[in-house]
């Protein structure tokens, strides 16, 4: 059975009959079972439960009531979103054994929607860091090359999908978690509008920045998965009544004449050539599809690092305080005292990654620190989203690189600077709440992926999409 579809084919293939739920799960088992002992992108694969649900799939055909176009369809989960009966670990020692009671939202309706479970994948450490090296369960190596990360922090989702481990998979996305290690391993990476979908269920890092997003094979792809997520959920107050039909709407609407802003801050200093020559032929694309691209400058670059890095810091400080070996997490043995037991537990539990970005968001917050840097953080932040919105007021799409460079190798030596500024082209629609996608662009001299990034104003998901649709089509 050929597995390189996209999600849209396996549903044409399974509405025609060309082979079944179960036969496609299994195809999907086995190519996890042969291929994924040396990849590592899950750290859970639920077969039994996946082949059980592929032929509740099955059995709904039979009787003419499909759920639609995901009924039957493999995805995974990065292992910091919630599934009940399944391990909820965030590739951590501090939540090893912890198995979820429950259903995340995004779980609960793609399972109503008929998409079946195969697993949980392999992440950086409660989701902190850009290369999945900071897992303390797995190492998962870049399907394009085994000597390559596949980025971070879900670079497991992102690796599941490239090696055609799973259909689609979820991840989470706070300053670039879904959209980078999508273009380190050649799919899509869709992160929403802030709120467009419930965090009920997602284990918090970051709660203001924090989005779920989507990794698969098209655009069109994201679009089907991201429909079937939406909706008004009371059990996170930050979630939108988001109209499904209004996104459908935006979806299938006429183009018109598009303004389309390229940044060239973003295009030179460390960012590889390849990177840029991927960004000025998607530039070029969009002007024969008909836009009108011009030059443009993003507000504040290195404030919006700086205010992102302390904001993040001392979110994710803050709701990392519960898993103290009392209310959460692991319980060390080794204590004589209360004191002993909050110290040895966290210790034992977080790796030095965590641990180091703890200390990192705790100070940001204690005594003239929080005037100093918290609160000052969160004030650039509006100034940055105010100016995200002026900007996406006079443009319909921002187009940038996903990431300055491609995907680089375990234990190689990078340039501080190059570090400092690898989130730069990602951070600016977790500070403004905009949606973004990464869309694959060919690949670098090496042969490793290469990546664009779209940034539409927040709610524009519909038109994002369209167009990355476009320039797809358009490319065949």
């Amino acid at each position: 059975m050929e597995l390189k579809r996209t999600l849209l084919e396996h549903a044409r293939a399974l509405a025609a009959g060309e082979y079944s739920a179960e036969e496609l799960m299994r195809a999907y088992l086995q190519r996890i079972e042969q291929n994924d002992a040396a990849l590592g992108a899950y750290l859970t694969v639920d077969a039994e439960g996946a082949l059980a649900a592929a032929r509740a799939s099955d059995e709904r055909r039979r009787r003419g009531a499909c759920l639609g176009e995901l009924d039957g369809i493999p995805f995974a989960l990065k292992d910091n979103i919630a599934a009940r009966g399944l391990p909820l670990t965030c590739a951590s020692c501090m939540l090893e054994r912890y198995v979820s009671p429950f259903d995340a939202t995004v779980t609960e309706r793609l399972l109503q929607s008929g998409a079946v479970l195969l697993g949980k994948t392999n992440m950086d450490e409660f989701a902190m860091g850009s290369s999945t090296v900071y897992s303390a369960l797995a190492k998962t190596k870049n399907p394009h090359d085994e000597e390559a990360v596949p980025g971070g922090s879900s670079g497991g989702s992102a690796a599941a999908v490239a090696a055609h481990e799973a259909a689609f998979a979820l991840g989470t996305d706070t300053g670039g978690s879904v959209r980078q290690p999508a273009a380190f391993c050649g799919v899509y990476g869709f992160k929403p509008t802030y709120g467009a979908l419930s965090r009920y269920g997602a284990v918090a890092m970051a709660s203001s920045l924090d989005c779920i997003g989507i990794m698969g094979h098209s655009a069109s792809d994201c679009a089907a998965i991201f429909a079937a997520m939406i909706g008004k959920d009371v059990r996170d107050a930050t979630c939108m009544d988001y109209s499904k039909q209004a996104f459908l709407s935006d979806l299938h609407a006429k183009d018109t004449a598009l303004r389309v802003a390229v940044i060239p801050a973003l295009l030179a200093g460390g960012t590889e050539p390849d990177v840029r020559h991927a960004t000025m032929k998607a530039a070029d694309l969009l002007k024969n599809l008909g836009a009108v691209v011009t030059e443009a400058t993003l507000p504040l670059p290195d404030a919006a690092l700086a205010s992102y890095t302390v904001l993040c810091s001392a979110e994710a400080a803050s709701n990392l305080g519960r898993y103290d070996g009392v209310h959460y997490g692991h319980r060390s043995q080794k204590s004589d005292s209360i004191g002993e037991l909050y110290e040895n537990s966290r210790a034992e539990g977080f790796g030095k990654e965590v641990i180091r970005r703890i200390l990192f968001g705790t100070d940001m917050l204690l005594g003239e620190n929080r005037a100093r840097y918290y609160v000052r953080a969160q004030r650039m932040r509006e100034c940055i989203r105010a100016s995200m919105e002026e900007l996406l007021s006079r443009y319909d799409l921002i187009l940038t690189p996903t990431s300055p460079t491609v995907a680089f190798r375990y234990g190689e030596t990078r340039d501080p600077e190059l570090v400092r500024r690898s989130d730069l082209c990602t951070v600016y629609a977790n500070l403004g709440g905009m949606p973004a996608l990464s869309i694959p662009f060919g690949t670098d001299f090496q042969g490793l992926p290469v990546a664009v990034q779209l940034t539409a104003g927040r709610g524009r998901e519909g038109l994002l999409l369209r167009v990355a649709e476009r320039m797809e089509v358009a490319r065949k």
